[in-house]
């Protein structure tokens, strides 16, 4: 699709409208609302070039037909499948504020999609991996505290660089967490990944604090919050200087925090709340990486594997 002008503009006051009414229902981050408004502003200007241009709220089941269309080839499932999500969301909305009379989406089906196991690390990957910052420097000091924190309670990137230091109980030996929705929940740190937070607070975090009265864990060099993007840089380097050759990104200890749990023999229950998924059906794709994991080891050593 071009870049050019179109009327949707016009109709940011109503896809605003409803970012805010999903901000206050659902509590959603800035991350996601962010992305809820490009899909909207997407499909608005893609209505705008249409030769019968519609408005959002002109738009039917043959249009969304034709936007399928327009959209297969060019973009994955998934992505298409978030799309037709958000722009359902949004014309619930319409209806339950009585500004549409029907839903226009009721009988668009979403993409089939299959179930991608996410990409796992081995333990001895993960190892190799908290063991690449240089613990010599106030900046290595302070990733290595950041990656086994980030791997012993499965935070979200989100949650690991906004992280303040009223949320940390060194005593109780847990992490205070404010997740999706605004739900909290308490998960415990572990004796490895305490130790590497109270020595990173003897020798590392005051060098690198601009303001000595922030409440930031883990500032970055200009001693603000580190952006996600600037974290994700930083694994990508000790992913190299580690040997590992499989992608690998802040979520991917996520992954491995669950998935090794589980391999241990954790309760998915308890993996879910650890995790703050709302939904255990969201956490049971680590019982199929588990399963996989052990059909590669079966195979692989079995000797009739």
């Amino acid at each position: 699709m071009t870049e050019e002008k179109t009327d949707s503009e016009a109709e940011l006051p109503l896809i605003d409208q409803y970012l805010d009414a999903c901000w206050m229902e659902k509590g959603l981050s800035q991350n996601s609302l962010s992305a809820y408004r490009s899909d909207l502003l997407f499909f608005s200007r893609w209505l705008g070039l249409q030769s019968t241009p519609k408005g959002l709220l002109d738009a039917n089941q043959t249009v969304f037909t034709s936007y399928l269309d327009y959209r297969e080839g060019q973009f994955d499932r998934r992505s298409t499948a978030r799309m037709i999500s958000v722009l359902r969301g949004f014309y619930q909305y319409q209806v339950r504020m009585e500004v549409l009379a029907d839903d226009p989406m009721a009988n668009i089906a979403l993409p089939k999609l299959g179930r991608p196991l996410p990409k796992v690390l081995t333990e001895s990957d993960v190892e190799a991996l908290l063991e690449a910052p240089d613990i010599g420097q106030p900046i290595g000091m302070r990733d290595r505290a950041m990656l086994e924190l980030l791997y012993a309670c499965g935070l979200r990137v989100t949650e690991l660089v906004t992280l303040e230091t009223h949320q940390i109980n060194l005593r109780q030996g847990v992490v205070r967490l404010i997740g999706k929705g605004n739900k909290e929940r308490l998960v415990p740190m572990g004796e490895e990944a305490l130790d590497w937070i109270e020595r990173y607070y003897r020798e590392g975090r005051n060098s690198l604090l601009a303001n000595p009265s922030s409440q930031v864990l883990f500032p970055s060099l200009r001693g603000r919050v580190m952006t996600r993007q600037t974290f994700w840089h930083r694994i990508k380097r000790y992913v190299v200087e580690a040997g590992i050759q499989v992608p690998v990104s802040p979520h991917t200890l996520r992954h491995a925090f669950a998935t090794h749990l589980l391999n241990h023999g954790a309760d998915l229950r308890v993996v879910q709340l650890l995790l703050g998924h709302s939904d255990l059906s969201t956490t049971q794709i680590y019982t199929f990486v588990a399963q996989h994991r052990l059909k590669e080891i079966h195979a692989e050593h079995h000797p009739r594997g």
